[in-house]
């Protein structure tokens, strides 16, 4: 059936949603050209347009790299394993008994005995426990040495040490930088043992959540089967695998059922590898063994019983030294913005430093090596934030679960389980081509029949929804609707619908007991039953149930009426029809079909047989549909909603079939636009004359992803509304590469056991804590602990207020650094008696302003749904990916390549460290480095332009001007300071403000003493200091405002700032007004509070001005700002049933 012929149907409700096909490409010279399409699935849009060479290379650009990676990653693993010592797969079954010295019955592996407990223990003090020795850990030692040698700390220390050397040189003059130097160093430590301590904290806190859940396994031990832990494991021990879990050693299978393992970890092999028993035993490489499982990959199908061959090291993955390295120390990309920002302030400092060295020693300081370097020094402090690395680290700490969600800017989600409920109700039954409702509904078409076991079709398809399942009861002695069943979500539908129409549903299985089975899975997406249930030709009956066009490929016939007939031109409509009735409704849709065994070709004692194709495979009856619906979870709406309106691309990558993926997909706000087949249908245009600018929503089917190329994918990506549509695991795998690739920093929600490859590659990977299962859990970087989707809005939300509050705490850190710079720079300039001494700096870094900046861990959002209406920090648009992609295919034209294999060359670590130093003199450097972007960076210019220019410049101001009121107040004009300081430089040299010091003549005439100059000295450094506190504590607000004014509920509703500024307070006002401190710290207890009130003036200078900023800088914040979205519908998923309007 083509496009033409899809009915679409358009309603008015929410729930209304629009039948379409998945969008399939064309591909150039491709052989998958000539395969003939879907036999359920048009063509659809086929992109009519030649490309150029230097177009295909450029789409290519940016996912060149995955294709080295999957040819490196199979070439690499093929070389280990073929060095892996293991030989036990070889032998048949008896040798191996032997060998083991144990017991088990390949034919009924149930009632094998194992080994007994005391021989399991006798042989686990012999071999030892079944772990790996765990990777070689840096020692607490080398941790704390490492968090000791970063810029920050190296260049305190240095400082540190410089100071002691001036002191071994001249003891009694540089004595007061005993204490500095101390500080300096200790400093240093401190903000190393900071950082080690939360590692450490974090580390513990991993191991114990690690050891809460020890892995455990199913055993046979004295003929009963025991769950252990994996650690007791023992050679000889009888293991029993099942899907989900991961194989606990390495185990030679004696009996296994359909049973298939995900071998990728190891070798690389994408798709899942089936396992059996081989009595004689195989023949082949270990890792081509058929009858061989490995530690630690992963059961996807069926079940198996497989002996220990090898526990520990001893096992394939043990033996493979390149998956046992080393750790890695991978830093996320917040800590290497981060480690940037310092590389950039400590360059700065020790520039500043050197020059005003120079200038020092050949101005003020002439021939004054030891006040020079102490000068230096100073300037090297004031520009360092010597607290910033200990906030940073403890604000991370503090927030560090709100902070994951904070950048994402594509989530791609599972459907079921995930964004539905996974509650499946049978809704409607299509059999003998009448449709029947399952329950009461007024929204059916008004050809819809109740449903009734006695209408024709009905008692077949509740025999297939009864006979061909896979679920278990909590309970068997309790009656049916009392149970609480155990299974599949589908089947469990079924299976509560099919109980209702048994009256016996125990002695009615009884009664039909199954010869032989194929259970569902991935790859068929069928399965098959053959039960005795006796017909006039036979006593046996083949029930196969699963995806509609697997199903029907498999039917030649279709009952009505009870009646087979042949499958027509006339069935195939109204068969679409029918479908599309159920899948455009959002449900589930599941076909089934029987076939009566003749009892002539099929006697009751035929050996079936899967691996030779010795079962019924054809010619089957098409018995009819039935539609299940599973429901959206409350909330999912209006949290779909939320996170586009934050500028986060929602996609939805489902196994299901592409109408119901839709359909969900439109009730969800996941899509809200047209499709090309949609637009086609509306328009009455053929699909082919559609532009893709036209449509803004594509439905993928996974049968097109391994086929996709470069410019596809960009197209694909180019759009905001995405579902892909029966997907494999390793497909969501692809999928997430490549949205990387081009990128987007990737969220991967999910439940299943198919989703844990995806969520380990994604970014941020977010696993359901109560449906999900271990293997998802442990793949993930987060854990919804109640299941709930909409919780991905509050860690997005969370996230980017702390990524807001960090910023804020940063801003306002370095705010202090112009007023402590800069006065320094006037002492040598001017010269002027020194504002603030270098001691009193670290006194400002680590003492008030540690506290306050610290309190904005706490902080609120400025204004509701404020941070949530903007784009993501690093948007992918058109420029991003384009930027992306020319500096891909840069590097890809420079590769040095093999002249016959075409692979890549990687050059050597020097020859990498000689392209290092000469890039900075290529014009490509610095093209990339000044290139415009969107991002916005921990530390930007706008950031740096408040710190060190706006506020920086307002409060150096205000320090200025109080440090001349004190001085003016005890006596010294201006001139007379720049007088005074200026006499060290003349000869003969004085020194002033010193206690030795002679009296200085102002120029009113009045004879300063030596005490009063020092008093005076006192007095003015205690106002600088008080200066940058009071107004950094005006600047706590100032720094908030963003959207509003610094003033309201929000900007000073966090208590912890005034706790903060307390702190401060109390610890200013004793360092200053303490007279035994003025030792070390200098300052004067005379000084007047009435001085406070000139920074008091600047710093509601400084709140104007940031209201001033707030005004300039609204429009554009406003174009940053995510647009409505047309069409979006936020309010609650009430319903659980699908409602269509009526006309």
């Amino acid at each position: 059936m083509d496009d033409h012929e899809i009915a679409t149907k358009y309603v008015q409700e929410e729930e209304a949603v629009v039948a379409t096909r998945a969008v399939a490409f064309d591909h150039e010279g491709d052989a998958s050209q000539d395969k003939a399409p879907h036999p359920l699935r048009t063509k659809g849009a086929e992109m009519k347009r030649e490309m150029t060479k230097e177009d295909k290379e450029l789409a290519d650009a940016g996912y060149e790299h995955l294709k080295e990676q999957k040819a490196h990653t199979q070439k690499g693993g093929d070389a280990q394993l073929d060095g892996v010592d293991i030989q036990a797969h070889k032998l048949a079954l008896k040798d191996l008994q032997t060998e083991l010295d144990t017991s088990f019955d390949a034919k009924d592996p149930s009632i094998s005995t194992g080994l007994s407990t005391d021989e399991a223990k006798a042989r686990l003090s012999r071999d030892g426990p079944n772990v790996l020795t765990p990777p070689k850990k840096k020692s607490a030692l080398r941790k704390y040495y490492d968090c000791l040698m970063t810029m920050f700390n190296i260049l305190l220390i240095i400082a540190g040490i410089l100071e002691y050397i001036l002191l071994g040189i001249d003891f009694k003059d540089n004595f007061p930088n005993t204490y500095l130097g101390g500080i300096l160093i200790g400093v240093a430590f401190l903000n190393a043992l900071i950082e080690f301590y939360q590692l450490q904290k974090s580390e513990a806190i991993l191991a114990s959540f690690l050891a809460m859940i020890p892995p455990s396994c199913r055993v046979v031990r004295d003929g009963t089967i025991i769950t252990v832990p994996a650690a007791d494991l023992v050679k000889g021990d009888l293991v029993l695998v099942r899907s989900g879990d991961k194989t606990p050693a390495d185990l030679v299978l004696f009996a296994a059922s359909d049973l298939k393992v995900d071998n990728s970890s190891l070798t690389g092999e994408s798709e899942p590898q089936e396992r059996c028993a081989r009595p004689g035993g195989a023949d082949q490489r270990p890792v081509e063994a058929e009858n061989l499982l490995f530690n630690s990959t992963l059961v996807v199908n069926g079940e198996g019983w497989g002996v220990v061959v090898r526990t520990g090291d001893h096992t394939m993955i043990g033996q493979i030294a390149a998956l046992t390295g080393t750790e890695t120390g991978k830093k996320s990309p917040l800590a290497v913005e981060i480690g940037h920002f310092v590389m950039l302030v400590s360059a700065i400092a020790i520039l500043f430093a050197i020059v005003f060295f120079v200038v020092g020693i050949t101005t003020v300081y002439k021939g004054k090596g030891e006040q020079t370097v102490t000068f230096a020094v100073s300037i090297l402090v004031a520009f360092v934030p010597e607290g910033l690395p200990s906030v940073v680290t403890l604000l991370l700490s503090i927030a560090a679960k709100r902070m994951a969600a904070q950048n994402l800017t594509l989530l791609a989600t599972d459907k079921t389980g995930t964004l539905t409920r996974n509650q499946m109700t049978v809704t409607n039954l299509w059999s003998g081509l009448r449709m029947s409702s399952a329950f009461q509904s007024n929204n059916d078409s008004e050809t819809t029949e109740p449903f009734s076991l006695e209408a024709p079709g009905m008692r077949e398809m509740v025999d297939i929804a009864a006979l061909n399942s896979h679920v278990k009861f909590d309970k068997t002695d309790v009656p049916f609707d009392q149970r609480k069943i155990l299974g599949d979500a589908t089947e469990t539908g079924l299976i509560r619908f099919a109980g209702k129409h048994i009256a016996d549903y125990d002695r009615y299985q009884k009664q039909h007991p199954r010869v032989f089975e194929i259970p569902f899975n991935s790859s068929n997406k069928w399965a098959l039953v053959i039960l005795e249930k006796s017909h006039t030709e036979g006593t046996l009956t083949a029930f196969l149930k699963g995806a509609p066009e697997r199903v029907l490929a498999k039917c030649s016939t279709y009952l009505k009426d009870g009646k087979e007939i042949p499958v027509d031109d006339a069935f195939n409509t109204a068969y679409n029809d029918a479908y599309d009735y159920m899948a455009s409704r959002g449900h589930r849709v599941i076909a089934c079909a029987q076939k009566l065994l003749p009892g002539s070709a099929y006697p009751r004692t035929y050996a079936f047989s899967k691996n030779d194709s010795k079962y019924p495979g054809a010619e089957y009856c098409f018995c009819g549909l039935v539609s299940l619906e599973d429901p959206p979870k409350h909330g999912v709406r209006e949290a779909v909603g939320t996170l586009r309106l934050a500028g986060i691309k929602v996609m939805m990558v489902t196994g299901d079939h592409p109408k119901t993926a839709e359909a969900i997909a439109r009730k969800i706000n996941l899509i809200l636009g047209e499709t090309k087949e949609s637009l086609s249908k509306k328009t009455g245009r053929p699909v082919e004359e559609i532009y893709e600018d036209e449509v803004d929503a594509v439905v993928i089917h996974g049968d097109d992803i391994d086929t996709l190329q470069g410019w596809q994918w960009d197209q694909i990506f180019a759009k905001n509304e995405i579902v892909f549509a029966r997907t494999s695991p390793q497909h969501k795998l692809e999928i997430v590469k490549r949205a990387q690739a081009l990128g987007h920093i990737v969220g991967v929600t999910g439940d299943g056991v198919n989703d844990s490859p995806a969520l380990k590659k994604a970014d941020l990977g977010i696993a359901m804590n109560i449906s999900g299962s271990d293997v998802s859990k442990e793949a993930a970087n987060m854990i919804l602990l109640d299941d709930n989707f909409a919780s991905t809005v509050k860690g997005v939300a969370e996230g980017r207020q702390i990524f807001v509050n960090l910023k804020r705490s940063i801003q306002y850190t370095i705010s202090h650094s112009t007023p402590e710079v800069i006065p320094q720079l006037l002492y040598v300039v001017v010269p002027l008696p020194l504002p603030l001494s270098a001691i009193l700096i670290l006194v400002i870094d680590l003492g008030f302003e540690l506290f306050v900046a610290l309190s904005f861990a706490w902080d609120k959002p400025e204004i509701k749904d404020g941070l949530m209406r903007m784009s993501p920090r690093k948007p992918v648009n058109d420029r991003s990916i384009m930027s992306l992609k020319k500096r891909a295919l840069r590097r890809t034209k420079t590769l040095l390549r093999d002249p016959e294999t075409q692979e890549v060359v990687h050059p050597s670590r020097f020859s990498q460290l000689m392209a290092k130093a000469k890039s900075p003199f290529t014009t490509q450097f610095w093209e990339e480095a000044l290139e415009r972007s969107e991002d916005e960076t921990l530390v930007d210019g706008k950031l740096l332009s408040y710190a060190y220019l706006e506020a920086g410049l307002i409060e150096f101001a205000g320090a200025l001007t109080a440090y001349f009121v004190a001085f003016f107040k005890n006596g010294f004009t201006p001139s007379d300071l720049r007088r005074a300081q200026s006499a060290l430089t003349t000869s003969p040299s004085i020194t002033y403000f010193t206690n030795d010091s002679p009296d200085f003549v102002n120029s009113r005439g009045e004879s300063i003493s030596a005490s009063k100059q020092v008093d005076a000295l006192g007095q003015a450094q205690s106002i600088v200091y008080l200066s940058i506190f009071i107004m950094q504590c005006f600047n706590v607000f100032a720094v908030k405002a963003k959207f509003r004014f610094p003033f309201g509920r929000s900007i000073v509703g966090n208590v912890y700032n005034f706790a903060g500024i307390l702190a401060g307070a109390c610890l200013g006002i004793f360092i200053i007004y303490t007279p035994p401190l003025h030792v070390v710290f200098g300052g004067s207890f005379r000084l007047s509070p009435l001085y406070w009130l000139i920074p008091v003036a600047f710093g509601v200078l400084l709140l104007v001005w940031a209201s001033v900023r707030v005004v300039l800088m609204r429009k554009g914040i406003e174009q940053a700002r995510v647009q409505d979205i047309k069409g979006l519908m936020m309010f609650p998923t009430m319903r659980t049933m699908s409602m269509r309007s009526r006309h």
